[in-house]
């Protein structure tokens, strides 16, 4: 991608996880929050997905923008779980028992900060509150620095089909910069004991780190994809530290600048296209037979606060823990962050809801429009009206399209317009949010504080 081009668009924009963003949340009650809970029940995609947030981590690694908290005494961490189970109760009261479970996704900080066994008699809690699909999807993101032969051995009989290994970078000097610690364990050794239980295994990478050169990126890819993960995953570090303030060691280190950060993405995605992976959403790369390399084939990938899903796993998303969110059809609904508030919380029969937002009939539309986009790469109006039951004009002034505006990111590249049809161009892929902030009616005059998609 051309440097002036960059340059011109790479401006903070949100990363559209969600919409509207987490930012943009208020205050929200319990009592909101359980009313949507039981008008869930009758969403049209009433599949359940359950989220688990463990903010503990043994180290906080200085890039983290994660709700993360040092690790505290092992009381205060069996007190914090088994107030995770009491909230999984609540809230299951409000579910109709019919519905089945798709997903459950367990994060953090580091989840496998906790005992194995604690993780278990989670999990086994979950399952046992409702019925599930077939082949559901139960993930847990995992920090290799830590984990031993035995760990690894006893997350295999905890039931998970997936696992997200957090490798970051392969290079020593780039983990000890960012104060992260490299893996216990050679990677290939953890690879094989995932795999021998059936599961698939996600790597995931940090690019735009201190000491990380478009050239150091090129190899770690290059190992990354000699070692076959099903999935890879390159996130863009997003540097913020007027609101993480541990990001601030980070400056002193210096960062790459956005052309070279630009350009690790490239290498990355030429690397893993070469090695047969298939490029999915914003960051993923999947091996072609992976259902979200066929549901983006296909135009019907989704995303969730877990990530991307296909239709047979997009499910309404319940969260238990510090600052969870619940992504439910008509609202979002987050917890509040102090630990041991939400302990005695819960403990008094309570949720500990603290904010979140209820969505306007347009904002459902915009929803619709910027996941597709975000997701696919394209939109096509006449399908998205017919699926929202609207005009292609009623869909497109929901959404504060401007005509010109379009047709100067197609000039520049970005984009293709093609009659009904909005096409990301491949090299424009990496500001895709560029362009769904350009169709968000909340961006107009936002004092909202987002990252650079660069």
């Amino acid at each position: 991608m051309q440097t002036e081009i960059i340059q011109k668009y790479n401006r903070p924009v949100p990363r559209y996880t969600s919409y509207p963003p987490a930012n943009y949340f208020g205050p929200l009650t319990e009592v909101d929050y359980l009313r949507a809970v039981e008008a869930s029940n009758q969403a049209r995609q009433n599949q359940i997905s359950f989220y688990v947030h463990v903010p503990f981590c043994r180290h906080l690694c200085h890039y983290c923008g994660c709700n993360s908290y040092p690790m505290g005494r092992m009381e205060t961490v069996q007190a914090y779980v088994d107030a995770l189970h009491r909230e999984m109760d609540r809230v299951a009261q409000h579910i109709d028992k019919s519905r089945k479970i798709s997903q459950i996704h367990y994060g953090g900080g580091s989840p496998t900060a906790l005992p194995v066994p604690m993780i278990k008699e989670l999990t086994e809690h979950m399952l046992s509150l409702f019925p599930v699909i077939d082949r559901p999807e139960i993930a847990i993101e995992c920090h290799p620095g830590y984990l031993t032969e035995n760990d690894w051995v006893a997350l295999t009989e905890c039931g998970f089909t997936r696992y997200s290994l957090g490798v970051q970078d392969f290079r020593e000097e780039v983990l000890k910069t960012s104060g992260r610690r490299p893996s216990l364990l050679p990677m290939e050794e953890i690879l094989q004991i995932l795999r021998g239980s059936g599961a698939t295994v996600n790597m995931d990478f940090i690019y735009g780190l201190p000491k990380q050169s478009i050239e150091s990126f090129r190899e770690t890819m290059r190992q990354a994809a000699a070692l076959r993960p099903d999935r890879l995953v390159t996130f863009a570090y997003a540097h913020l530290p007027m609101i993480f303030p541990r990001q601030k060691v980070l400056d002193k280190a210096g960062l790459p600048a956005d052309e070279e950060k630009n350009g690790m993405f490239e290498e990355a995605s030429r690397i893993l296209q070469e090695a047969g992976y298939v490029p999915v959403g914003l960051d993923h790369f999947v091996l072609p037979e992976d259902e979200l390399a066929q549901a983006l084939a296909q135009g019907r990938l989704h995303r969730n606060f877990q990530g991307y899903c296909t239709r047979r796993t997009t499910a309404q998303v319940y969260a238990f823990g510090v600052t969870g969110i619940s992504q439910l059809d008509d609202i979002y609904a987050q917890n509040g962050r102090d630990i041991q508030e939400y302990i005695s919380t819960i403990n008094e029969g309570k949720l500990y809801t603290a904010r979140g937002y209820r969505l306007s009939a347009q904002e459902k539309i915009v929803r619709e429009v910027i996941e597709a986009l975000m997701c696919n790469y394209q939109l096509h109006w006449p399908d998205l009206a017919e699926r929202l039951g609207l005009t292609v004009e009623e869909v497109r002034q929901a959404c504060h399209y401007d005509e010109g505006q379009m047709r100067e990111m197609a000039t520049d590249g970005i984009l293709t317009l093609d009659g009904e049809y909005l096409y990301i161009n491949t090299d424009g892929r990496p500001l895709v949010r560029c362009v769904a902030a350009a169709l968000d009616p909340l961006m107009v005059n936002t004092d909202k504080k987002f990252s650079k998609p660069i």
